[in-house]
């Protein structure tokens, strides 16, 4: 009859999928906490596009929340009995929210135009295929925006060297870049389909596979271009 030895608790297939699924609860409650001063005020606007330059002041906590949950994500114990994902996600916080917010600013301003730009787009008098062009820039901005919200939570880079880095990585790694795609198209067809709300409740494990599809670029980051 087999024996467990203390040293082994913890470690286990069973272990490790508690401490994931305690792990991505925690973060999305944290997530959620974060960013609810935003969230919680953009029911009131209504689905008017005229409010879509309202809206974007109420997205900026949301970026600093998802950088810290990248955060806690990526230093994850696989261990039950060494779990603190509450006090990573503070630590992650503290470290990521200016720097995200650098990044973040600029990109829901240029998003907020380019979306607003296309939903007002007949009054513009343009061609047909400038809201292509629109359209493709901002998703070109969001795989960007991708690329730069993991470099910004994993690493101690200037806000310009990580916006580089994104614009690098953007090209260099395609398989990534699509990986981020299809997860956008994910988001975006749970957001129409169904509710915006199903998107911001699987923020963490959309996170995880973020983080998961990005182990090329970290590795190469961290071989590359870190001491």
């Amino acid at each position: 009859m087999s024996t467990v030895r203390a040293s082994d608790f913890g470690t286990g297939t069973l272990s490790r999928a508690a401490a994931l699924i305690h792990t991505l609860l925690t973060v999305e409650a944290l997530l959620l906490l974060t960013a609810s001063p935003g969230l919680a005020a953009l029911p009131l606007l209504g689905p008017d596009p005229a409010n879509l330059p309202l809206a974007a002041p109420c997205l900026l906590p949301l970026g600093p929340a998802l950088s810290a949950g990248l955060y806690t994500l990526h230093h994850r114990s696989h261990d039950l009995t060494e779990l603190h994902p509450a006090r990573a996600y503070l630590r992650g916080l503290r470290l990521n929210a200016v720097p995200a917010l650098k990044l973040w600013t600029p990109l829901l301003a240029w998003l907020t135009v380019i979306a607003f730009t296309l939903t007002h787009f007949p009054a513009t008098g343009l061609p047909g295929w400038w809201a292509l062009l629109l359209a493709a820039t901002g998703t070109g901005c969001l795989l960007w925006g991708a690329h730069a919200l993991v470099l910004t939570s994993l690493f101690a880079f200037r806000s310009r060297d990580t916006a580089r880095l994104a614009a690098y990585f953007l090209f260099r790694h395609g398989r990534v870049t699509l990986a981020f795609a299809s997860l956008l198209v994910v988001t975006a067809a749970s957001a129409s389909l169904l509710t915006e709300a199903v998107a911001a409740l699987l923020a963490a494990p959309l996170l995880l596979s973020l983080l998961h599809g990005s182990r090329p670029v970290i590795a190469e980051t961290r071989k590359d271009f870190t001491a």
